[in-house]
């Protein structure tokens, strides 16, 4: 299953997304989160000490959660700011956390956390706006090796076409 996260007001993304999907049967999950409330992680560890897999913030990034323990891929569709996607982006990224444990191994050289339900998604990101398209593709494969996954790529919002010929 891919789950789509969009945190624009912009939903014509996601419909072309979704029309591209049903052309090629693939079975597609999207959550429009550009109204939802999304806080930013503050890095209590709640996630990995107290409350094992459950983030301690209550908010709509719970719906996100539970979808993305299922999910073979991860999509985020972020308006950017600075030249990086923006804050709702961000925490849609940063919030991931509840689904890997403290502890630590290697893997590919560096120190990563293991997963907590046994695979991660691959991450792939699409842009509203102008950013730093080379600087965003290593961040998401430095986020995707994080997960022990692959990167998908960043896609602009013009390039949907590329982005669904990665969905599979």
């Amino acid at each position: 299953m891919i789950l789509i996260v969009n945190t624009t007001s912009d939903t014509s993304i996601t419909e072309g997304l979704r029309k591209q999907a049903e052309s090629s049967n693939t079975e597609i999950d999207i959550v429009e989160a550009g109204s939802l409330n999304i806080g930013h992680c503050i890095g209590c560890n709640y996630c990995w000490l107290k409350t094992p897999g459950e983030c301690s913030i209550k908010d709509d990034y719970e719906i996100i959660l539970k979808k993305l323990i299922h999910a073979d891929q991860y999509w985020v569709i972020s308006d950017t700011a600075l030249g990086y996607i923006d804050h709702k982006g961000k925490n849609v990224f940063d919030r991931i956390l509840p689904i890997l444990t403290m502890n630590l191994h290697f893997y590919k050289g560096q120190m990563n956390h293991i997963s907590r339900y046994g695979k991660n998604a691959d991450v792939g990101l699409i842009i509203k706006g102008d950013a730093d398209k080379e600087y965003l593709e290593r961040w998401v494969e430095r986020a995707a090796l994080n997960l022990e996954s692959k990167s998908l790529g960043v896609f602009d919002e013009k390039e949907i076409k590329e982005a669904v010929s990665c969905m599979h």
